[in-house]
């Protein structure tokens, strides 16, 4: 059988023979309002950047557009701008909210949704819904203004822009015909009763790294567009090869004119200063909506070009437009570039990647199958060049203003060994268009399933010296590097090396390589989040944003400290991760044996100083059968009795030990049994069972013992606590009748049940965890349940549903949470996809209903959509819960 296209495409990569990865959908969302843009006195990005400013200002360390694609540098960019003939703005980009703006904080106000793409980004699709009216740009502003944190955010869909169907559905689709060949097509549909005219300008630009002054790698001379005389635009980089940009006839066969002007900051405008150029990066918005014909180069020449169409499209029907950028030396000719040979290359890349993904999809279902086609492409569409050099950024640049000097005692001035300029995956490209650690560990076990040298690359990219602190800290995210996400890493880690080859074939290389720089990861942790030596850790927040009664990032109001049951939990499952690492490299080089032993000890003792009751200095909770976070002062310890996903943690970090492989390494064997007969003390909270018939035994590591367990699991698989119709809950619902309370100084502090969107600001308000269901801790839960049932099996089964009667296995309880959160994505008996909310377009409008969104988090209760609308990074983990779902 002939090799799948795709796969060789993969393989070519791999080995550096064909660059296929070059270009991509690496293009940002949303650059305006970032950290990396901001050079403001006190850190206020929003305001420092703000959308307007976009069309007309250059910016300094990336670029953004709509449903763009980019190299993996960043040198040149390529979007789509439209004009409806009735926006004051040309739609370049998408518009959203700032976090102060946003009665949830920061939100896209948009419609868009990836459709494909295959892990080279050989074939992509998108769509966007563009409203044939004016953008409401002022009424979405005013009325999330007007609404509070107890109301629901006002989106566009709520404005009537696409009543009566009067939009355009504008799809981008993006087909390689080799690795630096690409063609794009952009086909709009007048989906409004009447015909309407849209203007398309598939636009091709350089990004600006000339006019800084900067000298740091990727700063290079001015790069130039020019026409020449056979109608094809010449583009020139110095660091890029040159290529070709063509444009084919409009579809009333007439060549469009093509605009050009230079990528630069219209000084005039924004500062009310002379510029060394005229012709700036706001000009086709001023030539198409302004009629300011001066706007562009007569020339033809400049640093960004675009062909101008006018279409006038009846209504129901499509008109599409075609156009192609090649290296020279990939130029198919003359004759070559559109019509049949163009719709051909499309229609095999079409067919190639559903080859792909045949391979890659269990078949169950067809919406089954869709969602997760829809979630690995917006994964794929995920990926971004993200450029930010720290040192530079504070210092500002030689030919711009100096920065304030407030700003190398503000943020991140800690990081100045920063350096990034990569492409990598982001949680959102709008919401969240910078890398989260901790996100970016989730992302990566649905990647290894279709780009497992790209999930490797990434895994090793953040423990990178250019990228992990001299002390061993991974950076957070541009809002402060500084921050401490769950240590997560190692654990994607080794899922990435066992997901990624049959045994005796995995990546041992890989393994080794990050296990000695998890090392310095995990020394950190020890020696900055257990300052007393005691096991017990604290941490902060740990991405878990407003869970606690306290802001956990900030001094406690009631001075003392806070013994955190999520943070100890989560260093003991970064302690046994590595420990199965440990003894994995082992099974090949005994030197790794010391390391197993170090770990295995380092987690029994993390265990035991959990397992103590909380007056005694441990964390659980026997009066409840939980475990709290324990707030500790010089006159008083009192649990946080709140029954949240802080208790739920310690499930994660569990481990079997099977003597058939452990006596096979006498290094780590020997000091097993030592500890076992001559450490009772610790020894007491492993457990031991041998099946019938084997001499051999195996041995449990895990924070609860059986009956803690099943204690923990009562909650969990209870309704009316965690176990919600669609997942875990991250804080039970019995908190809604009964919420957690405590005064501090005359003022009460309260977490009570919160199953949609924040109702404080704690954070920004763009997120909660008082209630929600994620999907990336509900994933680590399955995974969990899956480790207890290989020790335990048959012998061990708890009631699914608490109070049920049902009795099942671990594994299987397992399945039913896979099932829950998948049905998230998949039409009810009514035709209602839970995470639309009660959206009606999603349910009845053929345009609409097989369209599906992966956000950020999902009410507790009905399953709706809430935080980001594009978070497909954690959340893309559904289809590894579908792959469960099917296998059942």
């Amino acid at each position: 059988m002939a090799e799948c296209p795709e796969r060789k495409r993969l393989k070519e990569s791999e080995t550096r023979t064909k660059n296929w990865k070059r270009w991509g959908p690496y293009l940002s969302e949303r650059q305006w309002g970032t950290v990396r843009e901001d050079y403001s006195p006190n850190g206020e990005c929003w305001d420092y950047f703000p959308h307007d400013d976009a069309r007309a200002r250059a910016y300094r360390w990336g670029e953004d557009g709509l449903m763009g694609i980019t190299d993996r540098e960043c040198r040149m960019c390529f979007c789509i701008a439209l004009w409806n003939g009735e926006d004051t703005i040309l739609k370049e980009r998408l518009f959203g909210l700032t976090g102060p703006q946003g009665n949830h904080g920061e939100d896209v106000k948009e419609c868009y949704y990836y459709l494909d793409s295959t892990p080279t980004h050989s074939y992509m699709k998108a769509l966007y819904k563009y409203p044939q009216a004016a953008y409401p740009y002022a009424h979405i502003v005013e009325e999330n203004a007007r609404r509070g944190v107890e109301q629901p955010e006002f989106e566009l869909e709520d404005t009537g822009v696409f009543n009566q169907k009067k939009y355009w559905d504008v799809f981008t689709e993006y087909a390689k015909n080799g690795p630096n060949d690409v063609l794009c097509r952009v086909t709009v549909a007048n989906r409004g009763p009447e015909t309407a005219t849209i203007h398309v300008l598939p636009q091709l630009w350089y990004r600006n790294t000339w006019i800084w002054g900067c000298t740091h790698e990727g700063c290079t001379m001015k790069p130039k567009m020019a026409m020449q005389k056979d109608g094809k635009v010449l583009c020139s980089h110095e660091s890029l090869k040159k290529f070709y940009y063509v444009c084919d006839a409009g579809p009333d066969g007439n060549k469009p004119k093509v605009l050009f002007t230079e990528n630069e900051t219209n000084m005039e405008r924004l500062y009310s200063v002379d510029h060394y150029t005229k012709f700036y990066r706001d000009a086709f918005h001023r030539y198409v909506i302004e009629d300011e014909v001066s706007a562009v180069d007569a020339r033809q020449r400049g640093t960004k070009c675009a062909p101008l169409y006018k279409l006038e499209v009846p209504a129901g029907e499509k008109r599409t437009v075609k156009v192609r950028f090649m290296a020279l030396d990939e130029d198919p000719g003359e004759g070559m570039y559109f019509g049949e040979v163009f719709d051909k290359i499309f229609k095999d890349r079409i067919q190639e990647a559903d080859d792909f993904y045949s391979k890659i999809i269990p078949i169950c279902n067809k919406e089954q199958y869709r969602v997760a086609r829809q979630a690995y492409a917006s994964l794929l569409w995920s990926k971004q060049f993200y450029h930010y050099i720290v040192k530079d950024w504070l210092n500002g640049d030689k030919d711009q203003p100096t920065p304030p000097e407030s700003r190398l005692k503000g943020r991140n001035t800690e990081w100045k060994h920063l350096f990034n300029r990569d492409v990598v995956s982001m949680p959102d490209k709008w919401e969240y268009p910078w890398y989260a650690s901790w996100d970016l560990a989730f992302h990566m076990i649905p990647f290894a399933r279709v780009d497992p040298d790209f999930a490797k690359e990434q895994l090793l990219l953040f423990l990178r010296e250019w990228y992990m602190a001299p002390n061993g800290q991974m950076p957070a995210y541009e809002f402060a590097f500084g921050d401490v996400n769950p240590p997560v890493h190692a654990w994607a880690v080794f899922r990435v090396f066992k997901m990624t080859g049959k045994r005796g074939e995995r990546d041992r290389q890989f393994l080794a390589r990050c296990f000695q720089k998890l090392l310095l990861n995990f020394t950190w942790w020890v020696n900055r989040k257990d300052p007393d030596g005691k096991n017990i850790f604290s941490g902060g927040f740990l991405g878990l944003d407003n869970i606690g009664v306290f802001d956990r990032s900030r001094p406690l109001p009631t001075g003392g400290t806070l013994e955190q049951a999520d943070g100890t939990a989560w260093v003991a499952f970064f302690c046994v991760v590595m420990l199965d690492i440990a003894l994995e490299l082992a099974r090949t080089d005994p030197s790794y044996e010391d390391m197993a032993s170090k770990f295995f000890e380092h987690f029994v003792s993390i265990v035991d100083a959990m397992n103590q009751m909380a007056g005694g200095g441990g964390l659980w909770d026997n009066n409840d059968g939980f475990y709290y976070d324990v707030l500790r002062t010089d006159t008083c310890t009192q649990p946080m009795r709140i029954r949240s996903m802080v208790g739920l943690v310690p499930l994660f970090a569990s481990l079997t030990l099977d003597e058939a492989v452990t006596s096979k390494m006498p290094g780590f064997n020997k000091r097993l049994q030592w500890f076992m007969k001559y450490r009772p003390d610790l020894s007491s909270q492993i457990a031991y069972m041998t099946s019938d018939g084997e001499v051999s035994g195996r041995h449990l590591l895990g924070i609860p013992d059986k009956k803690k367990l099943k204690k923990v699991l009562a909650y969990l698989l209870d309704e009316n606590e965690f176990l919600s119709k669609y997942g875990i809950r991250s804080l039970s619902k019995a908190h809604a009748d009964k919420p957690f309370t405590v005064n501090v100084g005359g003022e009460e502090y309260k977490v009570d049940y919160v199953p949609g969107e924040s109702s404080t600001y704690l954070f920004g308000g763009n997120s909660n965890w008082r209630g929600p269901i994620w999907l990336c801790v509900n994933y680590l839960i399955i995974e969990a349940l899956e480790r207890y049932d290989f020790f335990y099996g048959e012998v061990f089964k708890v009631e699914c549903p608490t109070g049920s009667g049902n009795l099942m296995r671990l594994k299987d309880c397992a399945k039913e949470i896979s099932r829950r959160l998948s049905s998230l994505f998949l039409p009810d008996e009514n035709g209602r996809r839970p995470c639309h909310g009660e959206n009606n377009m999603y349910k009845d409008d053929p345009n609409w209903k097989d369209l599906i969104l992966f956000y950020e988090y999902f009410h507790g209760d009905n399953g709706r959509g809430c935080g980001a609308s594009h978070q497909t990074g954690w959340t893309a983990v559904v289809v590894n819960c579908l792959e469960r779902v099917c296998s059942s």
